[in-house]
């Protein structure tokens, strides 16, 4: 018998062995328990989280000969065909290679069939975001009104590329990326089955590479295994497997830039280019280091399971400050590597960057090398580096230390911010507005909005829908907040968006500043002088030329 790769061994059978995705498999089991499962339904996410997984376990559930449910006993024949992928009601539709109206046709024309073998015809079209749009569009009838015994099951890693029609017509559920402890987890209860034996750090290189997906995971366990050579799974040979040896070095270097020792830096670059790495890779893993170094000194409650012992060994060795320009260096060279001479010299030119360009250096202080620091005067300020011999008609005299410019701290003074004043209970809309103190994007909603109604704590605005997509809860609560403060009272604002011309404080503004802009151009068109001028010496009035001060 052929060899069976882990990924296939490993597939989930039921709903309780798909790691991870709770929030769906959640409303699946009840809506198949209920047999109310929609009839057509969306499952997306990246590569290798359980789409095709958790369509074959809906077919199980449909056309378990136990009934339809969200237990399917596994052992019916229905459910060993659906397994062993041979089930003549479950048709798997690659719309990869099946791409044109005439696909989607012979589709249409089997759903009105009824199934052969089981309860339920189902339909899972894998990538069905590769339809054509004409294929599309012949498929919305029938997503809409399918026959009564007939479920549709799409199955996508790019949902935006899917109509909107199609998205309106689907059940939709996403599924996330699995973390790398789930991941772990399910490779450590697999290699155990499996009689391997492994280091833990070999496991962790691997859910790591496995960037989310349970698949890739198991993918990358069964390369591990045959480049272990029925030997035990080790770290070192995984990292070298993964292309992913460079990390340590890596911690090495970010290590040497804590104590700022260019020797140590300068042993870990050459032992980075005896490994051959890839070097836009190890940029993305340092600027993700440097980010997860800083957020565990601004949140120290972070901290999680997945961080590495190397990666925790760095934690408060940097500043905040430091971590922030480190950071930048690391994301701009990731972004200048292409214009690099070599993707070498640019890594380590980001590298000498953090060495260099240190907030804390001063412009006349040498870097550290060897582990050596600089000389202190008597004063207690650093001096400059001096030979190491001088030639004995030579005579220097040492520079005198520079004084330090004392650092003025001026307080930080916050603006207070306004506070809404109060008005009559019966004063416009546009009187009330200019006490509420409003800014930004909220005042320009509130100025482009009319008072509709007010009963007891509740206050209704119609918001003009030209400027509807101003509307936001969170600047609805902001007006609300302001509102209240104002009316002294509790309040619950409801806006409405209206249909046709309001006279909200901003169009009656605009109309006000249309109006004395006609009443200047009158005055100038009427003014005697004018006319005088036009009929003794043919003069004009330039268009546009008028201003209303």
């Amino acid at each position: 018998m052929s060899y069976l790769a882990l990924a296939r061994k490993y597939r989930p059978r039921r709903f309780e062995d798909v790691m991870g995705q709770g929030h769906v498999t959640k409303a699946l089991c009840h809506a198949l328990d209920q047999d109310r499962l929609h009839p057509a339904i969306l499952l997306t996410g990246t590569r290798g989280v359980g789409k095709t997984t958790l369509a074959r376990i809906i077919a199980k559930g449909l056309n378990c000969e136990t009934g339809v449910t969200s237990q399917p006993c596994g052992v019916c024949g229905s459910c060993k065909e659906v397994d062993q992928g041979r089930f003549v009601d479950l048709l798997e539709i690659d719309a990869a290679s099946n791409t044109g109206v005439d696909d989607v046709r012979v589709v249409i024309d089997n759903a009105q069939y009824a199934p052969v073998r089981g309860r339920y015809k189902v339909y899972l079209i894998d990538e069905v975001h590769m339809l054509s749009k004409s294929a599309f569009n012949a498929l919305l009838k029938t997503l809409e009104e399918p026959p009564p015994r007939v479920k549709f099951i799409l199955a996508t890693t790019d949902p935006q590329k899917l109509l909107a029609t199609i998205l309106s017509r689907c059940l939709q559920f996403n599924l996330k990326r699995l973390p790398i402890s789930v991941i772990r987890e399910q490779i450590n209860k697999v290699l155990t089955e499996e009689g391997q034996a492994f280091e833990p750090g070999a496991v962790s290189e691997i859910a790591r590479g496995a960037d989310g997906s349970m698949r890739d995971a198991l993918s990358l366990t069964d390369q591990a295994i045959a480049f272990a050579g029925g030997g035990e799974l080790k770290r070192e040979p995984v990292e070298e497997m993964l292309g992913t040896s460079g990390r340590r070095v890596l911690y090495d270097l970010m290590a040497a830039l804590t104590t700022r020792d260019g020797t140590a830096l300068l042993a870990g670059i050459q032992k980075l280019e005896t490994q051959a790495p890839d070097y836009a890779a190890l940029l993305n893993e340092l600027a993700t280091v440097l980010q997860r170094l800083a957020m565990l000194l601004a949140l120290p409650k972070a901290q999680t399971e997945d961080d590495d012992e190397a990666l925790l060994a760095l934690n408060g060795r940097f500043k905040a400050e430091d971590l922030q320009l480190y950071y930048q260096i690391a994301v701009l060279g990731r972004r200048d590597l292409g214009w690099a001479p070599e993707p070498r010299l640019g890594f380590e030119m980001c590298l000498l960057r953090m060495l260099a360009f240190h907030p804390d250096q001063p412009p006349d202080q040498p870097v550290t090398v060897g582990g050596a620091r600089p000389a202190t005067s008597a004063a207690g300020m650093a001096e400059p580096a001096r030979p190491a011999a001088v030639a004995p008609t030579a005579s220097l005299a040492p520079p005198a230390p520079v004084a330090a410019r004392p650092r003025i701290e001026l307080p930080a003074i916050a603006a207070p911010a306004p506070t809404p004043q109060p008005v009559a209970d019966d004063a416009p809309w546009a009187v009330r507005l200019e006490a509420l103190a409003l800014k930004g994007l909220t005042k320009t909603l509130a100025h482009n909005a009319v008072w509709t109604s007010r009963d007891s704590d509740a206050l209704r605005l119609t918001l003009d829908v030209k400027h509807k997509h101003l509307l936001t809860e969170e600047r609805r609560q902001e007006l609300q907040e302001a509102l209240r403060i104002q009316m002294a009272g509790p309040i619950h604002l409801v806006i409405d968006v209206g249909i046709g011309a309001l006279d909200t404080p901003a169009a009656l503004a605009i109309a006000a500043q249309d109006a004395k802009q006609k009443a200047a151009e009158t005055a100038i068109v009427e003014d005697e002088r004018v006319k005088a001028f036009q009929q003794h010496f043919g003069a004009s009035i330039r268009a546009g030329s008028i201003k209303s001060l």
